[in-house]
């Protein structure tokens, strides 16, 4: 019900926008503007869904090599304590618990192109268990919100970006980054766990919240004292290192089992491209609607009206350059990537704005085309309270890039 809502509203706000500028203003380009948007997003969403689908043939064989191995059951019992709690109608012996944590370790490593595949495969297991096949379960729920709050220990693409646009340390967002995506996370989940009265104060979530803290401390306390240019190439070595690890070690046990590697693999990859087919439907409907609401202007005529506002109160608002790309974030990932490069090429890498708007591409994930594609590829159309916490969690993270940008760069 809330994607019908928002892709009508899309729609129907840039028809009319659209047609006032026709009518009044005499801009006779606006709908063949509007109409070459749309044709341009449907095929991107097509390519996009393409390109998945080496990625996801490939990580859903590795999934299955470590389900027959039993490797995806080990790491869900070290996790089962703390994903028991935030997951109460999971079955605690779920394959589901083992796809979740690699999804979210792939995410917390940066490494989007894996984290997808496992993103799908996990939210398939949960939807075994869903006992109303269009509505999105509790479970569901949280797991999509952890997605959406886009948690990043690693933040390779914005550092390569950076780098690519001439910044001096490619590296010197890294903590204000993590900083802002911790804090979107925490909202999430809170947010989350007041909707399905999940109790957060429980022992066994509190230890693991201060046990990811000590980690996390632990890790930037090391990076600290690393000379800046180095940062980014420690951060893709390690990352690389993890995940082949993961894949040698599936491989490696599944050898130890006497199980048939090639052919396990083989078992999972053939789910790669039904997957992807399934998604095409649902990406080209929310990502058109995204294109069209931007080639009429709306996103501009926004901008300018919180500008103004924000000049009237008299606070600082050199922020709001940096806001295309903050509003784009929770749309459209290709599409926050774009204004991300562009205010740095027009403000430089290392100005406050190339600086803020790094942290801010950072801080959240891209709410909209994962809640399109993950529940999408399950069938999902009641999404109930998915949308509200996960846009809560990009206000959260949005707003705390702001200030923290303002506190490290301003």
């Amino acid at each position: 019900m809330v994607l019908n809502f928002i892709f009508v509203g899309f729609f129907l706000t840039a028809f009319v926008f659209a047609f006032v500028q026709w009518t009044f203003y005499g801009n006779h380009e606006i709908f063949p503007a509007m109409l070459d948007a749309t044709f341009s997003m449907s095929k991107t969403a097509f390519e996009i869904a393409l390109g998945l689908t080496g990625g996801m043939c490939l990580w859903l064989g590795i999934m299955k090599v470590g389900e027959r191995a039993g490797a995806v059951n080990i790491l869900a019992r070290l996790v089962r304590p703390l994903f028991r709690r935030l997951f109460p109608d999971l079955p605690p012996d779920h394959p589901a618990h083992g796809s979740m944590l690699m999804n979210i370790s792939a995410n917390m490593l940066g490494l989007d192109n894996a984290a997808t595949p496992l993103g799908l495969k996990a939210m398939q297991e949960l939807q075994s268990v869903n006992a109303s096949k269009e509505t999105a379960s509790n479970s569901q729920i949280m797991f999509l919100v952890l997605n959406t709050s886009g948690l990043t220990l690693i933040p390779i693409s914005v550092m390569i970006y950076r780098a690519q646009m001439g910044a001096a340390n490619p590296a010197d967002v890294f903590l204000p980054i993590l900083l802002a995506t911790a804090i979107s996370t925490l909202v999430g989940l809170i947010a989350v766990s007041l909707f399905q009265r999940i109790k957060l104060y429980n022992p066994v979530v509190i230890a693991w919240l201060l046990g990811i803290i000590g980690v996390l401390g632990t890790s930037l306390w090391f990076l600290t004292q690393l000379p800046q240019d180095t940062i980014s190439v420690i951060s893709r070595t390690w990352s690389a290192f993890i995940i082949f690890s993961v894949i040698s070690g599936f491989i490696g046990l599944g050898l130890a089992r006497k199980i048939n590697v090639y052919d396990a693999f083989i078992d999972g990859a053939k789910d790669g491209f039904s997957v992807a087919t399934r998604i095409i439907p649902y990406l080209v409907a929310i990502l058109v609607a995204i294109a069209v609401f931007r080639a009429a202007g709306v996103m501009d005529l926004l901008l300018d009206g919180l500008r103004y506002a924000v000049a009237f109160t008299g606070l600082p608002n050199q922020w709001i350059d940096a806001m295309p790309t903050a509003l784009m974030k929770p749309l459209s990932g290709s599409g926050a990537r774009a204004m991300m490069v562009d205010a740095m090429d027009t403000h430089g890498a290392d100005s406050f704005i190339g600086q803020l708007v790094s942290t801010l591409q950072g801080s959240t994930d891209t709410t909209f085309y994962v809640l399109a594609v993950y529940f999408g590829s399950v069938g999902i159309k009641n999404t109930r309270h998915a949308v509200t916490c996960g846009l809560l969690a990009d206000a959260a993270g949005i707003i705390a890039a702001i200030i923290i940008a303002y506190m490290f760069f301003g």
